[in-house]
């Protein structure tokens, strides 16, 4: 498995800043999994682990996300759908929350689902904290990164208990 940075070199304050797009000659991402319970997110190809982070989640997160602003974090199967290199969270990869079970339930409750889930990165005021995020998925700043040049659109991912 092959993970660089880019060799692209931004310019700040006078210094060589890297930058945060790296490049990933590897396996093909397959599969992401997480699981909640056990704080983890798996990326597989195939059945082979290639990589795995410690994460934190939504400030609900036991039980599946119902409705917007519940603070849960998904659960199911869903897609990486999107990408977000301008994130207010360093980089982003979108997961395709809601689904149409989803918004079925949630409009059952006479509410909204809810959206914009994510796996991003986490800004150095919630380093250390636990459990902040509205429903996304957060891992660290080196960690989406890498996540970022690994994972295509398109890619599967399943989010457990």
């Amino acid at each position: 498995m092959m993970m660089a940075a880019s060799g692209a070199l931004l310019m700040a304050c006078g210094k060589a800043v890297p930058s945060k797009f790296r490049r990933y000659d590897g396996p093909q991402v397959t599969r992401v999994q997480v699981f909640k319970k056990q704080r983890v997110v798996q990326l597989l190809s195939g059945n082979n682990l290639l990589k795995q982070y410690r994460m934190e989640m939504g400030f609900a997160p036991t039980g599946h996300k119902q409705v917007e602003q519940d603070g849960r974090t998904p659960e199911g199967a869903y897609r990486i759908d999107r990408r977000n290199a301008k994130s207010r969270y360093h980089l982003s990869l979108g997961i395709s929350y809601p689904n149409s079970d989803d918004i079925a339930r949630a409009e059952a409750m006479g509410k909204r689902p809810g959206g914009d889930i994510f796996i991003h990165g986490t800004p150095h005021r919630y380093v250390g904290q636990r459990d902040w995020t509205w429903g996304c998925i957060a891992v660290t700043n080196e960690e989406i990164e890498e996540m970022y040049a690994m994972v295509k659109d398109g890619t599967p991912i399943f989010i457990y208990r």
